[in-house]
């Protein structure tokens, strides 16, 4: 065996002991299918894939630069963690992120892209289905979706500020000027490549990107919940009186 095939065994073996312990921590007593599971995360991320890779999914706004693109593959991992829990849903993440690297090779951000984008999606699915999962009902629902929105916004703005941009002008040597010229034919307030973008572009961007996010994702399930096989928490059958 070559060395990547070792270390994707090896990777595999750490991932499915990892979504052992924490689907167990989550549903005590319940039998864990790694067949199952594994085909979830298979469907679930192929659709998430999808949505990535075919363009139409994905558009920008004249309001927003160019290089910030609304998505929607996220809400494949939506479903599947609200219908099976929070550890599938951000399995189909990492399948998502996996699948780009694919597609996209590690040449145009060097893997810093793709790994901003995991921590996210990974705080975004996370958070929300993981308050789903313990509040399985439309109080969930909003608090899970709110608080996993201000959570995700806040990370992106510190993401951009902290890591993308200096990536962009460290590493791929994209000048200040030029940058600051992208921003500011979207948007004429952004007056520095730090925290005004961040507040006039990154913010707004994931405020909208989010609400579609989340419109399209509450619709859909919705409509599909009663055909998945959903993993509620069972009734338990009503004592009889003597």
């Amino acid at each position: 065996m070559s060395g990547i095939e070792i270390t994707a065994l090896v990777l595999a073996l750490v991932l499915g002991a990892f979504t052992y312990r924490v689907y167990v921590a989550f549903f005590p007593g319940r039998k864990y299918s790694p067949v199952r599971f594994i085909a979830r995360v298979a469907v679930f991320g192929a659709m998430s894939t999808i949505l990535y890779v075919v363009p139409v999914f994905k558009f920008s706004l004249p309001l927003f630069p160019s290089f910030l693109e609304i998505h929607v593959d996220e809400i494949p991992a939506f479903i599947a963690g609200f219908a099976y829990g929070p550890v599938t849903g951000i399995a189909v993440i990492f399948i998502k992120t996996a699948m780009k690297f694919v597609f996209n090779g590690v040449t145009p951000t060097l893997g810093v892209g793709e790994l901003t984008d995991l921590i996210l999606s990974t705080c975004y699915v996370g958070i929300a289905t993981l308050i789903y999962a313990k509040k399985r009902n439309l109080k969930g629902v909003a608090i899970g979706f709110t608080l996993a929105t201000i959570v995700q916004v806040v990370v992106a703005m510190l993401l951009n500020v902290y890591v993308m941009i200096p990536f962009y002008m460290n590493v791929k040597g994209y000048p200040l000027d030029s940058l600051l010229s992208m921003m500011r034919i979207a948007n004429p307030a952004i007056s520095d490549v730090g925290w005004s973008y961040a507040f006039f572009a990154v913010l707004p961007f994931n405020l909208m990107k989010d609400a579609i996010v989340i419109v399209v994702t509450f619709i859909l399930y919705r409509s599909l919940h009663k055909f998945l096989r959903f993993e509620g928490k069972k009734k338990r059958p009503a004592r009889r009186r003597s």
